[in-house]
């Protein structure tokens, strides 16, 4: 989960320019929409002023609804100026978007390709896993009962769960760990469990014919 998080956060940190774009076209066209609705709202009153306008009954009235009826005006004139004003923004982020589109629609045929090879090795490492537990039910039927039980519990205790460990040059492969000359012996042998002293794993000593073998 983290590898595919770091992959969207590769991406996204690729596209961080183009979100920015996104989200202020974003912003301006919610802002539009708020001017909008205002503009809608005081030309409700307009109506209405202008009602009480003209059925004024003396002089008081018919002032105070020039002045209201004034002010809406002047609202609305200053209102739909804004208005424009965010459609010619708008417009201009929209330009850059497009401008830009070949270079969003790659950044996301990209993703989209890294994502799903991916998941398509998350895929075959768990067919891979499977397979080889598989194969380690196998092997672990036929150890002897005390040996199969040293091997899981050095298993558990090690990081890496990996509780053997081949004899190279008369050291630990695992720890390095120089082997006594007796120690040494006994793993050639292969007659007892013998774990190193230093990491604790099971040690073991490739048989020399199927080492040249392997040379050859």
């Amino acid at each position: 989960m983290s590898r595919r998080a770091g992959i969207e956060q590769e991406f996204e940190q690729h596209a961080f320019s183009i979100r920015e774009i996104q989200g202020k076209r974003d912003t301006l066209n919610s802002n539009r929409a708020e001017i909008d609705k205002q503009v809608a709202e005081n030309k409700t009153y307009l109506e209405r002023a202008d009602r009480n306008l003209k059925h004024a009954q003396n002089q008081k009235e018919y002032e105070t609804a020039m002045r209201e009826t004034d002010a809406l005006q002047k609202q609305i004139a200053a209102l739909e100026t804004q208005n424009l004003e965010r459609m010619v923004e708008i417009e201009t982020v929209e330009k850059e978007l497009a401008e830009r589109a070949e270079e969003i629609n790659s950044l996301e045929e990209k993703r989209h390709t890294a994502l799903g090879e991916f998941d398509g090795q998350v895929e075959q490492d768990r067919q891979e896993l499977e397979k080889e537990a598989a194969h380690r039910s196998e092997v672990f039927a036929t150890l002897p009962e005390r040996l199969a039980a040293v091997y899981d519990r050095l298993a558990m205790r090690s990081r890496d769960g990996v509780a053997v460990a081949e004899v190279v040059n008369g050291a630990c492969s695992a720890c390095f760990m120089s082997l006594r000359p007796q120690m040494q012996l006994q793993v050639k042998k292969g007659e007892e469990i013998v774990t190193c002293e230093s990491c604790s794993r099971i040690l073991y000593s490739e048989p020399k014919s199927l080492t040249a073998a392997q040379d050859t």
